[in-house]
């Protein structure tokens, strides 16, 4: 299924929405930058990496070929001082969360990109891009190290909206005598004793940190790319001093469009190792099916800033399991026959579905697209009466379905067979709530009642309820049945 609407996407450079349009036709070269691996990542990196992922798969939905950039920085101060402190070397350190990375984005159901490059892989690429700024005077040596000229760069702040005039020295960044400006950045460090470094023109040493991305980006998607996101965080300095580095480079410009991600608080505090409010992505795994996960992080819009909390991940439960009592339903009405679309193509919700996603590729909208069709797909079934069913109802049925699954796999989730996941979806280990019997069951009369008077929509009402009880329905020849699933 395939939309033909165009794409609008907010532009951090431009701060507004713009139509989406590819340098080279159907063709979406995108990099993202990926984690510093010194530690295990937390539910912050996993909404940044399902984002991208999502917005991956989007466009390959709508018949683009993508190339999809995600790098490793596996070589850093932060690498470095890590494993001094655990006695380990810093590659050994870097191969060890770069492993527990995979398991996390394997877990989450995270496709991979294109290309995953390594810093460590593209040493020459970054000693060629600041060749090529200390010949052109962008760049300058001292002691073995080389530094941007932040000054020489006039447009210089332009993603992050800052001046240099009116920023105050020392703010952001470390006052190091040896540089010219204060915002001077480092694009080599001299080699120290003791840590990982490399052969270059100017000594024995290791890139900094923003260099990284210019080179890896050009390597694989050229000088001039599509897309470059990451965290809202990474705005400045990283995004704002990757311009200067790779404009002042190459000549031109570098993106066409800037995509940012809003932070995960949690309980409504700003996640912060000082607030010791760390939830890592192998815990929170543990604690919530990977499903649920992935669906409370894109059920805000992505430049929004979204809250991990127990009642947050309690409705993503909630709500996942909707889509899996909808499809085990129907197998049970079946009797697990298949059911056949017959020629019917009306494909509404999936429409729907993508005018959201074309906005701005608002996940939000779109999961809501999906609830109104399991919605409709539940009173289609109130409705039928399993001896007599005419086969367009079934093949309404059919479309109905496919676009839930359709829509559901661009966001990452309903891949399980409904009773597998029924049955072994994590829940958040608090006691469970008290069942009132006679209350379920007089719910359940009522919506007997309603489904015979043809009040479907009541009959919904009553079942998403229930649903939020944390009871399944299971209609039958014989009647209702019901339990309770946590």
């Amino acid at each position: 299924m395939k939309n033909i609407m165009s794409i609008y996407v907010y532009n951090t450079l431009t701060q507004q929405k713009e139509l989406f349009e590819t340098i080279e036709d159907h063709k979406v070269r995108m990099y993202v930058c990926g984690p510093t691996v010194y530690d295990s990542c937390h539910i912050g990196h996993a909404r940044s990496v399902v984002v991208f992922d999502v917005i991956q798969r989007y466009f390959k939905s709508q018949g683009y070929a993508v190339v999809y950039v995600r790098n490793f920085t596996d070589v850093d101060d932060k690498i470095i001082q890590r494993a001094a402190e655990l006695g380990m070397k810093p590659q050994a350190l870097a191969e060890k969360y770069i492993a527990e990375f995979y398991r996390d984005m394997q877990a989450l159901y995270v496709e991979p990109a294109t290309f995953e490059p390594r810093v460590t892989e593209h040493i020459d690429d970054v000693i060629k891009i600041i060749d090529q700024l200390i010949n052109n005077g962008s760049a300058y040596t001292v002691d073995g190290n080389v530094f941007f000229a932040v000054e020489s760069f006039k447009e210089y702040g332009k993603l992050s909206n800052r001046r240099l005039t009116d920023m105050t020295a020392g703010a952001r960044v470390a006052v190091d005598a040896r540089k010219r400006s204060p915002f001077d950045f480092t694009l080599w460090k001299q080699a120290k004793k003791g840590e990982p470094s490399w052969d270059s023109p100017w000594g024995p040493g290791r890139p900094g940190w923003h260099i990284e991305c210019s080179a890896m980006s050009s390597r694989y998607l050229g000088e001039v790319f599509d897309i470059h996101g990451g965290g809202k965080d990474l705005i400045f300095p990283h995004h704002e001093n990757e311009i200067a580095q790779s404009e002042a480079a190459h000549g031109k410009g570098f993106v066409r469009y800037w995509i940012h991600n809003g932070f995960v608080n949690i309980d409504q505090e700003k996640m912060s190792k000082s607030l010791g409010n760390f939830r890592l992505i192998k815990d929170v795994i543990q604690q919530y099916h990977p499903e649920v996960v992935r669906l409370f992080l894109l059920s805000k819009h992505y430049r929004k800033p979204i809250d991990f909390n127990p009642k947050a991940m309690a409705d993503a439960r909630t709500a996942l399991d909707r889509i899996y009592a909808l499809m085990r339903r129907i197998d049970l009405i079946r009797n697990n026959e298949p059911l056949s679309r017959d020629g019917h193509e009306e494909a509404t919700y999936w429409n729907q579905f993508c005018r959201a996603m074309n906005d701005d590729f608002n996940t939000a909208g779109g999961i809501a697209v999906i609830f109104n069709a399991v919605r409709h797909a539940n009173r289609m079934l109130d409705e039928i009466n399993t001896e007599q069913v005419a086969p367009k109802t079934w093949a309404a049925l059919a479309v109905v379905r496919d676009e839930i699954l359709q829509m559901a796999s661009i966001l990452g989730f309903g891949y399980q067979d409904p009773n597998v996941y029924l049955k072994t979806r994590r829940t958040s280990g608090t006691k469970a709530d008290r069942i009132d019997t006679n209350l379920i069951e007089k719910m359940i009369a009522e919506r007997e009642h309603a489904r015979q008077t043809k009040n479907w929509e009541k009959a919904d009402q009553i079942r998403t309820k229930l649903s939020d009880m944390h009871v399944v329905l299971e209609d039958r020849p014989d009647g209702t049945h019901w339990k309770v699933e946590r």
